[in-house]
């Protein structure tokens, strides 16, 4: 890790130890969800009771359970129909990640472009999880999304740092290498404050780690590969990486060589993906 890297690490960390920085919250509407979720006696009326709250997550949930995904019979008209469809669980998740969307934001226009840059990111990478877990795993496509939509989320302390320090923010270059370094740990800090289904906590770190051993394919490893497969061909930090020795591949049975999209023909599914995480 680089001085400034470091520096910004230990600042960071100091910050939120002294609560002189805050690390990110989930949305309200998210806490009310995973606290419906978590009860082993709640029903799917109290869940659609507090996700009736929010008029916009409703028409988004409405929609998702209508998605050539999940090839539903027959259209679901309301929020009922929606969760029954969808379940307790995967709602749950689903509606965790879409109200995360209300933290990418930011008063200043520079950081504010930047979040939303980083949403669309993690939405993207989000939705290449969830076909690649549903065609290639046994793994849960809901917790699969959520894994997409947090790889990022140490970005946030940093930009919110970078917003009190104006040279940081000055130099982009600078601040990509400073991010690159930082978020991996912060994220992981961020999930375990957060609570995070254990195999979620540690992916802003684990999907970087392209030798991991791992007894099954994860999460991490959809990860991975998405994060790879989404930048084939560009020019990004990680276009010349040896696609034959990161092992995720192998663990999803991918050839490493060709697309994930190409080779299964899921161009429509995944486009229905990403279009979930679209408001």
């Amino acid at each position: 890790m680089s001085a400034l890297a470091q520096k910004v690490s230990e600042d960071i960390n100091a910050a939120i130890d002294k609560d002189r920085l805050v690390l990110p919250t989930l949305p309200e509407i998210a806490l009310k969800v995973r606290e419906v979720a978590d009860d082993e006696n709640a029903s799917i009326k109290q869940l659609a009771g507090v996700i009736s709250s929010d008029a916009s997550l409703t028409a988004r949930i409405i929609k998702v359970a209508n998605s050539p995904l999940f090839r539903a019979p027959r259209e679901i008209e309301d929020l009922n129909m929606a969760l029954s469809r969808l379940g307790m669980q995967y709602t749950c998740n689903l509606a965790t990640g879409l109200a995360m969307e209300q933290m990418f934001q930011a008063t200043s226009d520079l950081i504010d472009r930047r979040m939303r840059e980083v949403w669309s990111r993690s939405s993207e990478i989000a939705g290449m999880c969830h076909v690649l877990c549903k065609h290639r795993t046994k793994l849960r496509p809901d917790q699969a999304t959520l894994a997409g939509l947090v790889y990022q989320i140490g970005i946030l302390p940093i930009l919110s740092y970078a917003e009190d320090h104006p040279t940081l923010m000055r130099d982009s270059i600078t601040l990509d290498k400073v991010i690159e370094e930082v978020h991996p740990q912060l994220g992981v800090r961020i999930l375990n404050a957060w609570e995070f289904p254990s195999e979620l906590r540690n992916i802003p770190v684990d999907h970087l780690d392209f030798e991991r051993e791992s007894a099954g394919a994860d999460y991490a490893d959809l990860v991975t590969v998405s994060m790879l497969q989404s930048q084939a061909g560009c020019i990004a930090r990680y276009a010349d990486i040896d696609y034959t020795k990161v092992k995720a591949f192998y663990r999803l049975d991918l050839d490493p060589s060709i697309e994930a999209a190409e080779a299964e023909d899921l161009s429509a599914d995944m486009e229905a993906a990403l279009a979930l995480l679209q408001g």
